[in-house]
């Protein structure tokens, strides 16, 4: 690998999200170098945390017709039979759905799992619970997208968390999108809910670790009995 590579493998890209973020802890710092040292390398670490949370990669998403990608970086923390949010109106009996829960140290840039046309965004503000608990798809706050590839529609829920005070959208109602494309980003720790069509059945089980744009979580055209059961 050449040192250019190495370089920007490690210099990965800041999302414009966190600049203000970065910005005020960078003055903070500063400030404390000169006036306050013992605040300095406390004040350093944040700046360095928050840039590495606002990372932004690039990922290779695969495109295959029919798979379906990981819209989030964190771990599978739930696969359950539900009923989707009442504001999508996506279907009013059960899916199956996938959550991943995303820790303050996982990338928190969201990603469409499919390709298809945003039918519909419903944003639903709510509490901000630990988003690895059951109850907070119906409790905390949350932004849903329904995304329509012609053949199914898929449901896709960003649920902020504990410490989460911003869910951040980046796409509109009828626009196209390609798997892998950023759809947004949740600030802090949080969780984002896919719900699958009916038929289609996850290729991940729970505790796995989950790369968004990259990890293939289901594929439509495969059919499989439904071994998937909620723990916890």
């Amino acid at each position: 690998m050449s040192l250019a590579a190495s370089i920007r493998k490690v210099l990965v890209p800041i999302n414009r999200e966190g600049y203000p973020f970065l910005g005020i802890a960078g003055v903070a710092t500063l400030i404390a170098l000169g006036w306050i040292k013992v605040l300095f390398w406390p004040l350093l670490i944040l700046t360095a945390w928050v840039a590495y949370f606002f990372r932004d990669p690039q990922r290779v998403t695969p495109v295959r017709e029919g798979l379906v990608v990981s819209p989030a970086d964190g771990v599978v923390s739930q696969i359950a039979n539900v009923l989707p949010p009442p504001e999508l109106g996506l279907a009013s009996q059960s899916l199956l759905r996938v959550s991943i829960f995303m820790n303050v140290f996982d990338c928190h840039v969201n990603r469409s799992p499919v390709t298809g046309t945003i039918t519909k965004i419903a944003y639903k503000p709510g509490k901000f619970l630990n988003a690895d608990l059951d109850k907070a798809s119906e409790d905390n706050e949350r932004n849903g997208f329904i995304i329509d590839t012609g053949a199914a529609r898929y449901g896709v829920v960003q649920i902020a968390g504990l410490v989460a005070r911003r869910i951040v959208c980046w796409t509109n109602e009828n626009e196209h999108v390609a798997v892998g494309q950023r759809l947004g980003m949740i600030r802090f720790g949080s969780r984002v809910d896919v719900y699958l069509p009916e038929g289609v059945r996850p290729l991940v089980g729970i505790g796995q670790k989950m790369v968004a744009g990259e990890t293939i979580l289901a594929d439509a055209n495969t059919t499989m009995p439904n071994l998937t059961h909620r723990v916890g």
